[in-house]
């Protein structure tokens, strides 16, 4: 089957390993595929703001180079959305970021969300990406798993146990209502993040995973 409708995803590190991208497509439908590409000078991961900002060059060139190759929405691939705002200066098609869209989902699954990050330092950044998309007053709380980005992929049953952890936390002590996997590096775990959540106590809370939740909005 042909498909009518390609979503490009942009990694904008250089230190994660390869994105799946029939298993990205997966669920959005008939006729939509996913491709994708990793920036080549950048940082191997983002954690702070500086990462960003060096990863922003190259995220955008790839994103020119999505849409010159017809394709028809692009995300980056990274709760930071390195380039976002100058991405979308320069091409005419739609680009989406794993953090904006994925706190704007949750916002619409619940009326209060919390963020699970890899690190203390990310805890701010994360406040403030918040309030720059206007969702300041929904933000429940940023919690930290302190757990580097590229140490996410070691581990998985350490990983899960720290972000059901900080969930419980969240849903318990912050009041949140919606829970956010803070690093698309999580990708998932967000079904079992829930269970965990609802096995300690916290059952039905939804947990959005970035970068599926932010591919299912491009495809529309």
């Amino acid at each position: 089957m042909t498909s009518s409708l390609r979503l490009h995803v942009v990694v904008p590190v250089t230190g994660m390993g390869a994105r799946d991208s029939a298993a990205l497509a997966a669920g959005l439908g008939p006729g939509v595929a996913v491709t994708w590409s990793r920036i080549e000078t950048g940082p191997a991961s983002i954690e702070s703001e500086l990462d960003e900002a060096l990863a922003a060059p190259d995220t955008i060139a790839k994103v020119l180079d999505a849409a010159r190759s017809g394709a028809a929405a692009v995300v980056i691939d990274c709760l930071g959305d390195p380039g976002l705002e100058a991405a979308r200066e320069v091409v005419t098609i739609p680009v989406l970021g794993s953090g904006q869209t994925s706190m704007h989902v949750a916002a619409m699954l619940g009326y209060r969300f919390s963020i699970l990050t890899v690190l203390s330092r990310l805890i701010r950044v994360d406040e403030e990406k918040a309030a720059r998309c206007g969702l300041a007053s929904r933000l429940a709380s940023v919690r930290s798993v302190d757990i580097p980005v590229l140490e996410l992929e070691q581990d998985h049953e350490r990983l899960t146990e720290a972000l059901a952890e900080q969930g419980l936390r969240a849903v318990r002590d912050d009041g949140a209502h919606v829970i956010i996997l803070g690093c698309t590096g999580m990708l998932g775990l967000a079904d079992s993040v829930a269970a965990a959540l609802a096995a300690a106590g916290a059952p039905g809370i939804p947990v959005v995973d970035p970068l599926p939740a932010t591919l299912q909005v491009a495809a529309g």
